[in-house]
């Protein structure tokens, strides 16, 4: 497929944790994962979220878990691969979906590795650049490229989310947009 289709999408969030994020631009990728978030809870598709060796690094910061969806699975993890994880590969699949959309940190680590699990397991995986986070840009920047060579799809926050909507007849156009506004 060509764009995400909210009927096939899952939005899988990768460590977004306290120590993590406070290693980074704390305000951007918090405010553009929380985004992810609310649109997907809006719009009836569902949130997987991991967190790596919580005791360590903290719960998922509070701005992000704030706003997931009733009965939000949240996975501890010790496995860069989230699907290596006792699990989490049978969850996503209970879904149904096809499309899954990751986004987190760190990208070149635990973001890539899973992608591309996700990728052998068969599913269209889309990252969300923008929503993505290392602590140095050039692992960052290898981390996408690599995700990209390997078959992964980049996207951003905008167009995740308007890909989702599909149109501004949607009736949560108006307020998933002024989420980015």
């Amino acid at each position: 497929m060509n764009v995400l289709i909210p009927e096939n999408s899952l939005l899988l969030i990768i460590d977004v944790q306290e120590k993590l994020v406070n290693a980074l631009d704390k305000n951007i990728i918090v405010k553009r994962v929380s985004n992810l978030v609310k649109s997907a809870k809006v719009l009836s598709i569902p949130v997987i979220v991991t967190e790596q060796y919580p005791k360590g690094l903290g719960p998922t910061v509070s701005e992000v878990s704030a706003e997931f969806p009733e009965n939000t699975p949240v996975f501890e993890k010790t496995s860069f691969n989230a699907l290596a994880e006792n699990g989490v590969l049978d969850k996503i699949k209970s879904y149904n979906k096809k499309q899954i959309v990751i986004c987190g940190i760190e990208t070149h680590i635990c973001v890539h590795q899973t992608a591309a699990a996700l990728l052998r397991e068969g599913f269209e995986v889309y990252v969300v650049k923008d929503a993505c986070a290392s602590r140095n840009k050039y692992e960052f920047k290898q981390g996408i490229e690599l995700m990209a060579d390997n078959g992964v799809k980049v996207s951003c926050v905008e167009i995740v989310l308007f890909e989702w909507l599909q149109t501004a007849k949607n009736p949560h156009f108006k307020e998933v947009q002024a989420l980015i506004k």
